[in-house]
């Protein structure tokens, strides 16, 4: 940071409004030849295995192997010239992370991420490479979140939360813009959820041009804080979860999260990890494409609600992330082929 500026107070997104749609057009317009336009892919098997008409939503191809690229440039880029120059903190397991490293690196902001010391060192080495400096600390034992808003308040940084930010939100939501644009018309749509900035900012694009949709998130079994702060009424804090699906280990939701999913959201299921493996297996069997654990949640749950669709239905699926290091890809897949998936 040049001697010239001196500390300041971080942006507080305590104080930022709720996004709408507008703001997830604008930041369509903001991703705009930066984001990648991933594809939406089609298999007459993955169809017949959940009884409906399936479209996903390749956000594995997306810039940094996942869809956080594009909060994490949409909030960077809304900053000005000034919180630019200072720099931006945030936490993350690893895609967030990473998206916030390569925003930095493209918008020329300085960037420090607070990671867990047991993320997938597929995440790490990518985060560093981006020119992300890397603090790691433990999970289990201490809060990512105090540590984001120390270091923001003594280092004049701002903090650009993984999912608890209008802006993040509102960038997330334009991979359901797309989704949208190619599929025209959805019944259903399935969404992983973590800490909720995709599947608050997907249900936002969703609900716009589709009022009769059927929302649902999709959380690991282990990590059901979503689920049950829905059914509560409140956010509900949980100890942090073991999952293969790293991307959504969070102890709860976002409170800029939770209203838009309280509106907007249908309903919140839970998947096992051996369904996960499964599901990964799948996708690298039969379509012939890499996707994490975290990203299979939305398709798992559609295959398990088999009973649940009708034949003509058009369901809606994002596939959030496919950064997965190659030791854990192959074991998930020698473990599912063992479970007989």
């Amino acid at each position: 940071m040049p001697s010239s500026i001196q500390p300041a107070a971080s942006t507080e997104p305590d104080d930022l409004a709720r996004p709408g749609i507008d703001d997830v057009v604008a930041a369509a317009a903001r991703l705009q030849g930066v984001a990648h336009r991933t594809p939406v892919l089609t298999s007459r098997t993955a169809d017949k295995k959940a009884g409906a008409q399936l479209f996903f939503k390749c956000e594995n191809f997306q810039r940094g192997g996942a869809f956080k690229f594009r909060g994490a440039y949409n909030a960077i880029a809304a900053l000005t010239d000034e919180q630019k120059q200072r720099g931006v903190v945030t936490y993350s397991s690893g895609n967030h992370a990473q998206a916030v490293a390569y925003a930095g690196k493209l918008l020329g902001t300085s960037t420090t991420i607070i990671m867990p010391k047991d993320a997938p060192a597929l995440k790490i080495r990518a985060t560093q490479e981006y020119g992300g400096q890397v603090q790691f600390y433990d999970r289990y034992t201490e809060n990512r979140e105090e540590i984001g808003r120390r270091l923001a308040q003594e280092r004049g940084l701002t903090l650009i939360p993984p999912y608890d930010h209008p802006d993040v939100i509102a960038g997330q939501g334009t991979a359901m813009l797309e989704l949208l644009d190619e599929a025209q018309h959805l019944d259903v749509l399935y969404v992983p959820l973590g800490g909720g900035g995709l599947l608050a900012g997907s249900a936002i694009a969703a609900r716009a041009h589709l009022p009769d949709i059927r929302i649902i998130g999709v959380e690991p079994e282990a990590g059901n804080d979503g689920q049950q702060s829905l059914k509560a009424g409140k956010i509900i804090h949980i100890p942090a979860p073991k999952s293969i699906a790293d991307g959504a280990i969070v102890t709860h939701v976002g409170h800029h999260n939770f209203p838009i999913l309280q509106d907007l959201v249908d309903d919140i299921v839970t998947v096992s990890d051996a369904e996960l493996a499964a599901t990964l297996r799948f996708f690298a069997e039969r379509m012939k494409i890499v996707v994490e654990p975290t990203g299979c949640l939305g398709a798992a749950a559609a295959f398990a609600s088999v009973n649940q669709h009708r034949a003509q239905q058009r369901v809606g699926i994002i596939l959030s992330g496919g950064n997965v290091d190659l030791e854990r890809y192959s074991k998930f897949l020698t473990e599912s082929s063992h479970a007989g998936t």
